[in-house]
C-alpha cells in the first residue's frame, strides 16, 4: 500500500469508525492500551474494553471477549500478542466489525488473511492514538504540538495581593 492511499484508509477508519473494542486494554494508567484508550475517549470515540480480567476500564464496562459485546462495534483494536490474533481476527469477523487494528508492533500475515477475506480493513503495526494526532491534531515529531506551545507562550498577568 503506498502511503496515500494508507493514509486516506487510516482517515477514512478513524473519521468513520468511532465504536472501537479494545482487546487486552489494561486499567494500568501507565500502559500503551489504556493511554491510547483514554485518548481515544477524549477525542469523542466510544471505547468498548475487552479484558476477562476487569469489570470495567475508563468508565465503561469491560467484556471477557468480543463475542459477549451486546451492541455493533466499528474497529477492533488489539493491544495482544501476535500469536493471539488469528482468533482475535476470527471473533472480529463474527462480530461484524469493519476493521482490525492491530497496535504498533503486533504484524500477524494469518489474522490479516482472515479480516481481508471477509471484507474488514486490515490496520497493522500502527497505534491508534499517534495515527489520529498525526492526521487530525497536527502532531508533531515526539508528541510537540508547536501549535500550542507557542499559543501559551504569553506573558503571564502580574498579580497583586490583596491583604
Amino acid at each position: 500500500m503506498g502511503d496515500m492511499s494508507e493514509i486516506r484508509v487510516l482517515k477514512q477508519v478513524l473519521q468513520q469508525h468511532k465504536t472501537i473494542a479494545v482487546v487486552g486494554l489494561s486499567a494500568d494508567w501507565f500502559r500503551p492500551s489504556y493511554f491510547a484508550a483514554k485518548y481515544m475517549q477524549e477525542h469523542g470515540y466510544r471505547i468498548v474494553p475487552v479484558n476477562p480480567k476487569y469489570p470495567s476500564i475508563l468508565g465503561e464496562t469491560c467484556y471477557p471477549d468480543l463475542a459477549s459485546i451486546p451492541h455493533p462495534i466499528d474497529m477492533v483494536d488489539v493491544f495482544r500478542k501476535p500469536a493471539d490474533t488469528p482468533a482475535i481476527a476470527e471473533q472480529a469477523v463474527a462480530i461484524g466489525a469493519k476493521t482490525l487494528w492491530l497496535q504498533l508492533g503486533v504484524v500477524n500475515k494469518d489474522a490479516q488473511a482472515i479480516a481481508e477475506q471477509a471484507g474488514l480493513t486490515v490496520v497493522m503495526d500502527r497505534c491508534v492514538k499517534i495515527e489520529h494526532a498525526r492526521l487530525f491534531g497536527g502532531l508533531g515529531w515526539f508528541g510537540v504540538n508547536t501549535g500550542v506551545i507557542s499559543a501559551q507562550r504569553q506573558i503571564p498577568p502580574s498579580f497583586t495581593h490583596h491583604g
